[in-house]
């Protein structure tokens, strides 16, 4: 394991994980598994501002665990159970979180991918056995010695069986033959972003894992509809630890000294913009900026609070890249609303959502299907992002009821436009660069409304800033600057992930 200096609340709480585990028969310390002693269930929480260092406390956690013997679980592919084996799952309410984790290198999956699983044809399902070292090498008919030398490469390079399979030339289709709920528990489940979980996940999970660590930030937006409260606020003393420090590494950062100076209870608006303009006069990682840049939005949304900000800034984007109300041009972002199915066709529901597109799930069209309705996406943060879906895609207009519909199919996944979206849609992810629409925090602070003793405002914004890697632009107007190229897709074409999904969805 690589060496690491712990600040001291962050060492606090790994011996207090350590414990934990080793409650559940897992002996971090000299790395060895050891018989549980009794069927017992537990949960702590590890909760901290942005910058405290719970990202770095949960990839050194998995490292010991990967260390004493445990099996990391993907939602790819488990294979054959066995009676001996301690497995863990690290897990995010979304995509784009759980690619978050997966650029620093923990391997995440979403929590839908591990309440269901693949089931795999049986004769592609001898060449996941000898690729996670569980089987001998096969012969498949169709597949040459070299289609399974790429295969493996592959997986020895990226741990996923999907992309391997892929590797191999086969598609999606050729080797998963539908999903199934999960029947088999799990040991040890580890919860990113889990301020973002609502009860009736926290009760999936604790139905899943014996062992469950929650990793959150009491500073977020609480899910819509419980009072403000997060899933942790629950524990008990002694189960929920909260890491205080800035850890050293996030400590020359503007974008998180803005965030952490929401917490002064005496800091007005007003004084916060001003606070705004200091930094970005010093650091060019933040931008007062006079307008809204409208070549950031195809990829990372413009975050406001107000829906009708939302809708307004999404047609003036689409107007000044000449789209009309009857098309919808290569490279727009959209965002999934969920899926429309009746419950009988409920295996191509958990289909459609297993591939990546679940609520909320961030994509960019890349054009028709080849079917008529359905869409070739490209869906943000999913390993295997691309795929092709029966869609139903709704423009917002101000003023209407009811969105326009440039087309659809008879039923599917729906979409909303992905220019700009709510900051409560956009916890969990992340974006190099984001822009925060100051005017609409403003309108939340002359509101004077307060979530759990905070006022919205500082809620809000905290999350909008902690949602830029690098770079946050604060727009002070409602303007947007003209675009300055069409849009373009070459990037997403030429993406890492190798495997295409086509899910013919038609009802």
């Amino acid at each position: 394991m690589s060496p690491v200096t712990f600040s001291d609340d962050q060492a606090e709480a790994y011996d207090a994980l350590t414990d934990l585990l080793a409650r559940a028969g897992i002996d971090l310390m000299n790395s060895t598994l050891l018989p549980l002693q009794e069927d017992r269930s537990q949960v702590m929480a590890i909760v901290g501002k942005a910058g405290s260092g719970k990202t770095l406390l949960l990839a050194k956690m998995v490292e010991a665990l990967e260390a004493a013997g445990v099996d990391l679980i993907s939602g790819d592919y488990e294979g054959r159970a066995r009676k001996d084996r301690r497995t863990l799952a690290v897990l995010a309410p979304t995509n784009k979180a759980a690619s978050v984790l997966r650029t620093r290198g923990v391997p995440a999956t979403t929590i839908h991918r591990i309440i269901y699983t693949p089931m795999y044809d049986p004769e592609y399902e001898k060449i996941a056995d000898w690729l996670v070292g569980t089987g001998d090498r096969p012969e498949v008919e169709g597949l040459t010695d070299a289609a399974l030398d790429r295969a493996k490469a592959f997986y020895d390079a990226h741990k996923s069986i999907p992309g391997a399979l892929a590797a191999a030339g086969l598609k999606g289709s050729d080797f998963i033959q539908g999903w199934k709920r999960r029947e088999d528990p799990l040991d040890i489940g580890f919860v990113d972003e889990s301020s973002m979980l609502d009860e009736k996940q926290y009760e999936d999970l604790r139905d899943i894992f014996s062992t469950l660590v929650l990793f959150g930030d009491p500073a977020q937006l609480a899910p819509v509809g419980q009072s403000g409260k997060m899933v942790f606020d629950t524990l008990k003393d002694g189960r929920k630890l909260e890491l205080s420090r800035v850890h050293r590494q996030e400590q020359d950062n503007p974008i998180l000294d803005l965030a952490h100076a929401l917490s002064d209870p005496a800091l007005s608006f007003e004084a916060f913009e001003r606070l705004v303009e200091e930094k970005a006069r010093d650091d060019d990682r933040v931008v007062y900026a006079g307008r809204v840049e409208a070549a950031l939005m195809a990829r990372s949304p413009v975050l406001v609070w107000r829906n009708v900000t939302r809708i307004r800034l999404i047609q003036a984007w689409r107007a000044a890249y000449g789209a009309t109300v009857e098309t919808l041009l290569e490279g727009e972002p959209l965002i999934c609303d969920g899926i429309e199915l009746p419950l009988k066709h409920r295996k191509k529901r958990i289909d459609l959502e297993a591939r990546g597109l679940i609520k909320g799930a961030q994509v960019i069209y890349l054009g028709p299907g080849k079917r008529p309705g359905f869409s070739r996406l490209h869906v943000m943060g999913a390993e295997d992002p691309q795929v092709s879906a029966a869609s139903i895609i709704k423009i917002e207009a101000p003023d209407e009821e009811e969105p326009f519909i440039p087309f659809a199919a008879h039923m599917g996944a729906t979409f909303l436009h992905g220019s700009a979206v709510t900051i409560h849609k956009a916890q969990g992810s992340q974006w190099d660069t984001v822009q925060v629409f100051a005017p609409d925090l403003y309108a939340a602070a002359r509101s004077g409304r307060e979530e759990a003793g905070t006022p919205l405002w500082k809620r809000l914004a905290y999350v909008a800033i902690t949602r830029a890697e690098n770079r946050l632009l604060w727009v002070t107007r409602a303007r947007l600057a003209r675009p300055s190229g069409p849009l373009i897709t070459d990037d997403l074409r030429t993406a890492p992930a190798q495997l295409k999904l086509e899910t013919e969805t038609d009802g």
